[in-house]
Formats: structure tokens, C-alpha cells, sequence
């Protein structure tokens, strides 16, 4: 029988409540299957996942007489994991690319390595782990892992996720693993005080450019088409300055272009930033996240990196500076910030690529099981950025309100003013005339002169964006070149109202 004692585990190290229950499941089933048997265990990020399966290294190499091998696909992982199982006590070694062979194995009881680089050692044939009887596998989603199963035929597999939902949708993790064990949700580890709350803002962003690319998500070229245009780079600025300024902010993006522009403008804007990507060196990056881990108010904008191997509890706000079809990326991004602390109990999340509206809140429930056993139900499920646009409700940025606070009506709604135009027989296009006299009036009602009225106007582009977006939509199928002369021949036209409106205003 294998050791399962609650003393033991808290004579090596303290375990919480939760972990031991999630360890005492995993353990029954090694009991039952010690052989032949492939388990998933999920946890979220932030819950303790490395410290859980080092304790369970730990139980297993002194109950049995046998080895177990940890794959990670990061080196950054495999030291942290290497770590982790020295302060449980247990003789490990990290597989490199500078190990071409074994000959002191003996010596040890546990091995950890970059799965690409153990398969790359076991082909050659010059390396071999004898007596392996348990294989570990962090961040299990990733389907790297599959091509060396073949290679520990006979042994229990137990694969850790947070999210089990392969990263490729057409090899399913069903097929690969007998059954999943789900550990505490997100919510319950936040009212117990083990993960921070985040406090989600979210922007409604138009995607409609964006292209899927052969991996299922956006593309880099067309993220950093949009990501890094103008009005997006200033919503970010406004967003980070209405809800994270002065905290301790990472930026996720999806490309190297947008990540430089994003470090540019807040750079001028006089901002302590400093941007990472995968191109950095190991001993720049370190300086970077030393210089990020040491200064108070510190932004870091990102690409490729930081999502999984990076861990620094004094973060405080997340933007989402991409739009991803990837849950566990979704996840992984969030929980970089969600880790508390004796002061945070709380951070803030900016969302600038619908991903709220497409997966849920960050701490909303998940059925994992449905995930694990149907995921091509769940995929079908989320919703399609047209689904998610065409219920967006745009508002007016409160500072944009306060320079129309002498307009008495601000709202204008496109779908009941079409009725209402097509009710009457009127021509559909009555309805962009309406709202542009209204925007028109809008704009003198709190201007002096009519070149201050025209300023203004250039501060409602967003809306008038969102209008004629509502307006295509009532219509169908229009194309993009028809949305684009609309919205030209809608600000020529509020510049002529505002002109005209602005000449019949009383002098006083």
C-alpha cells in the first residue's frame, strides 16, 4: 500500500487542506492501478499544482522501489520543478540538452526534462531510465507530450492541467487519458483566501479583421494589424490610466510589433516600462524581471513569454492587450496576477479582446468534466465574435461624457430608430441622418465656437463606429468598403450639420 498519511505529508511540508484531499484521490487510484493507467488531475494556476505532484514523487519513490520521471516543456519549468522536489527531499536531475547519458541514475530517484529533449536522447539510443514506474506531466494540455508514451509503456501516467482541453482540438485528451480528477474551482480558492479576486473591466473591441490561423487562433499579423493602430493603442493608455495606474501591470500581447508600440506610447507618456519577448537573452531577461519584480508601479509588455514559468505575487493588474480562442491561454494570462499576498487581496484584469464575453468571468465555474469528456460540445459552445459583437452596448468613456454634460440626450438606439424609419416607409438610411443631427447637436449644445464643435466630434468616433456598425447590421451584408464610406460620409455630413447648427445658435 502507498503511503498516504497526513503526518507524513506535513512533516516534509505544510499541504492545505484541499491538496491533501486532491492527493489522497490521486493515490486511490495508483493504489487500484499502478500499472497501464493514464490520470488527469486539474487544478487551477495558483493552486499548487507543483507542490502537489513533488508530494507525490516524494510518497512513491519511498513506498516503491521504483523511478518516476517529470516532463515539463519549458527549461524555465524544469528548474522550478527540480527545485520544488529538492525542498521535498527528493534526489532529482534535470535532463538537458548537455545530458547525453546515465551513467550515475542510480544516484537518483527522479528525473526532470523538456520533453523534446528526452525524446531526442531516447532515439538516439544512448540514454536510458530504467525502472520507471510513474511519468509526471506538467502543463498536460500540450500534445508534445503524446510522442513519448510509446516510450513507458506499462507505466501510470498522471498528467496536471489547469485546463483540460488539448491544444489541438482534433486529438482530444479523452483519447489519451482514463479519467479526470478535478480539484477546488477558482472561486472556492478565493473565498478560503488562496487566490487574489480579479476585478474585471472589459472594452468592447471590433474583430471582425482578425484572422484564425492553422493553430486555431489569431493570427500574429493581422493581431498586430489592429492591436497596434492608433485607436487602440489610445484605449489601452485610457483603460490602463482608468484602472491600473500606478499598480503593477503586465501587458499580454500577440505580437512583437504591437508590444514595441505599446512600449513607445507609454514610454512618452512618461511611464516606467520595459518590453520582453522570446528574442531576449537569458541574462537580459533576468535583468528585466529583476528590475520588474523591484520597481513599484513597473509595466512589462509581453509576447510568447511569462504565461507559464513566471510567478511574481506583486502583480496587481493584467491587461489583455490581444484577443486569443485559447481557454487555457485565456486562464494562464489571468492568473499571473491572482497570486495574494499579506496586502493584495484583489487585482485588476482590462480586457481589451472580448475574451470575457467568449469564455466567461475568470472565476466563474467551469464543468471540466464536460470539457474533458466533450470537448467538441464545449468548443461549439463558446461564442463567435459576430454573436459577441452584434450585442455590444457601447458607452461613452465618462471623461467624453463630462464634455457633452450640457447635452440633455446622449442615447440614440439604431435598432428601435430603424423600426421606427422602416415602420414609417421611410428610406434606411433616415436613420445614420437622425443620428448624425443628433451628434451635431450634441457637440454645439456644449461648444463656444464651432471649431471647438468640431473637436468634439472627433471625440465621438468610437460611437459613431459602434452606430453605423448596428446600422450595416440591420441591413446584412454589407461589405467593408460600403462601412467605410459610410463612416467618411458620416463625419463630412457632421461637420456640415455642425457648421450649419452652430451658425443658427443665439448669440448672447
Amino acid at each position: 500500500m502507498l503511503q498516504t498519511s497526513t503526518e507524513t505529508v506535513q512533516e516534509k511540508k505544510e499541504l492545505y487542506k484541499y491538496q491533501i484531499g486532491d492527493l489522497d484521490k490521486i493515490f486511490e487510484r495508483l493504489d487500484k492501478h499502478q500499472t497501464d493507467y493514464n490520470l488527469l488531475y486539474q487544478l487551477p494556476t495558483g493552486g499548487g499544482k507543483t507542490v502537489i505532484f513533488s508530494e507525490i514523487v516524494r510518497r512513491y519513490v519511498e513506498s516503491l522501489d521504483k523511478k518516476v520521471v517529470v516532463l515539463t516543456h519549458r527549461i524555465e519549468l524544469c528548474k522550478q520543478t527540480s527545485k520544488m522536489l529538492d525542498g521535498f527531499g527528493v534526489r532529482n536531475k534535470i535532463i538537458n540538452s548537455k545530458i547525453k547519458d546515465l551513467p550515475d541514475q542510480d544516484d537518483y530517484d527522479c528525473f526532470v526534462a523538456m520533453v523534446e529533449t528526452l525524446k531526442n536522447r531516447l532515439e538516439d539510443g544512448k540514454l536510458e531510465i530504467d525502472n520507471v514506474g510513474l511519468v509526471i506531466i506538467d502543463e498536460a494540455h500540450y500534445n508534445s507530450f503524446r510522442k513519448l508514451f510509446g516510450s513507458f509503456q506499462g507505466c501510470f501516467i498522471l498528467g496536471v492541467t489547469a485546463t483540460p482541453l488539448s491544444s489541438n482540438a482534433k486529438l482530444p485528451m479523452k483519447n489519451v487519458y482514463d479519467e479526470l480528477i478535478v480539484g477546488n474551482t477558482i472561486q472556492s480558492l478565493i473565498e478560503h483566501g488562496f487566490l487574489a479576486k480579479a476585478n474585471m473591466h472589459s472594452y468592447n473591441v471590433g474583430l471582425r479583421s482578425l484572422k484564425i490561423g492553422a493553430n486555431g487562433d489569431y493570427t500574429i499579423k493581422s493581431s498586430d494589424e489592429l492591436y497596434s493602430n492608433l485607436e487602440m493603442l489610445d484605449k489601452l493608455k485610457f483603460s490602463y490610466e482608468e484602472h491600473a495606474k500606478g499598480k503593477k501591470t503586465l501587458i499580454f500581447n500577440n505580437g512583437i510589433k504591437t508590444s514595441l508600440q505599446v512600449y513607445k506610447v507609454f514610454a512618452q507618456a512618461g511611464y516606467p516600462i520595459k518590453h520582453l519577448d522570446n528574442s531576449f537573452g537569458s541574462q537580459e531577461r533576468k535583468e528585466i524581471l529583476d528590475w520588474f519584480k523591484h520597481t513599484p508601479d513597473a509595466i512589462l509588455t509581453s509576447v510568447s513569454l511569462l504565461t507559464t514559468g513566471f510567478d511574481e505575487p506583486t502583480v496587481e493588474a493584467i491587461i489583455l492587450n490581444r484577443a486569443t480562442k485559447s481557454l487555457t491561454l485565456y486562464f494562464q494570462m489571468i492568473g499571473r496576477g491572482s497570486r495574494v499576498l499579506p496586502h493584495k487581496k484583489t487585482f485588476e484584469v482590462i480586457d481589451l479582446g472580448n475574451n470575457a464575453a467568449r469564455f466567461g468571468y475568470w472565476d466563474e465555474p467551469v464543468n471540466w468534466q464536460l470539457v474533458f469528456k466533450s470537448p467538441d460540445f464545449y468548443l461549439e459552445s463558446i461564442r463567435s465574435d459576430d454573436e459577441i459583437e452584434n450585442n455590444f452596448r457601447y458607452e461613452l468613456p465618462v471623461e467624453t461624457k463630462r464634455r457633452f454634460n450640457k447635452s440633455l440626450n446622449l442615447s440614440f438606439d439604431v435598432e428601435e430608430v430603424y423600426k421606427d424609419v422602416i415602420a414609417k416607409g421611410l428610406k434606411t438610411k433616415t436613420v445614420l441622418d437622425l443620428s448624425i443631427e443628433q451628434h451635431a447637436k450634441n457637440c454645439v449644445e456644449s461648444a463656444d465656437s464651432a471649431f471647438e464643435a468640431k473637436q468634439l466630434a472627433k471625440e465621438l468616433r468610437e460611437e459613431i463606429l459602434y452606430r453605423i456598425q448596428r446600422y450595416t447590421y440591420c441591413l446584412a451584408n454589407c461589405t467593408k468598403n460600403y462601412k467605410d464610406w459610410l463612416e467618411e460620409d458620416y463625419r463630412m455630413k457632421l461637420n456640415t450639420t455642425i457648421t450649419k447648427l452652430f451658425a443658427q445658435k443665439p448669440t448672447h
